[in-house]
């Protein structure tokens, strides 16, 4: 199995309010190659956007994997565990199982907008593609190819 990092981010623009606009993200590593997947979710709270960025990483391995996944939602990192139950968002954590299901997960809790590269860069990305509405594939690339090798 090949050992891949994950550093995953949702964003919700309004937060489930009035009209909000939500996005995923995903940064995947793997032995120093890094490359950036995003998702526009629409009308989607953060917590949702948070469960669908682990997602899409996930989904995004093409072979199961041994992952260090990295999320700054401590809401995921501790359901995952198994520390926290849940009580909503149901189709929103089935899906993440089903991405879950064939890989040897570490869920690892890493404060947000505390400096860690990866996650600023899956913040920044969700951000943007809340906002704009679009997966830009280009921007995503632009913001990954000036990771080096990064130890996390």
């Amino acid at each position: 199995m090949k050992n891949v990092t994950i550093v995953c981010d949702g964003s919700s623009l309004g937060n489930g309010k009035g009209n909000p606009r939500a996005a995923a993200v995903a940064v995947l590593g793997f032995k120093g190659l890094w490359k950036a997947v995003g998702e526009y979710l629409g009308n989607a709270t953060n917590q949702q956007a948070e469960i669908a960025a682990a997602s899409l990483g996930l989904e995004n391995l093409k072979e199961p994997c041994r992952v260090r996944l990295l999320s700054d939602s401590r809401y995921v990192v501790e359901t995952m565990g198994g520390t926290w139950k849940r009580k909503t968002n149901h189709d929103w954590w089935q899906r993440l199982d089903n991405a879950a299901g064939k890989h040897e997960i570490e869920w690892e809790w890493v404060k947000g907008h505390n400096g860690h590269e990866i996650q600023e860069i899956a913040d920044k990305a969700a951000r943007k593609i809340a906002a704009s509405g679009v997966v830009d594939s280009e921007m995503l690339d632009d913001l990954v190819v000036h990771i080096g090798v990064v130890e996390i």
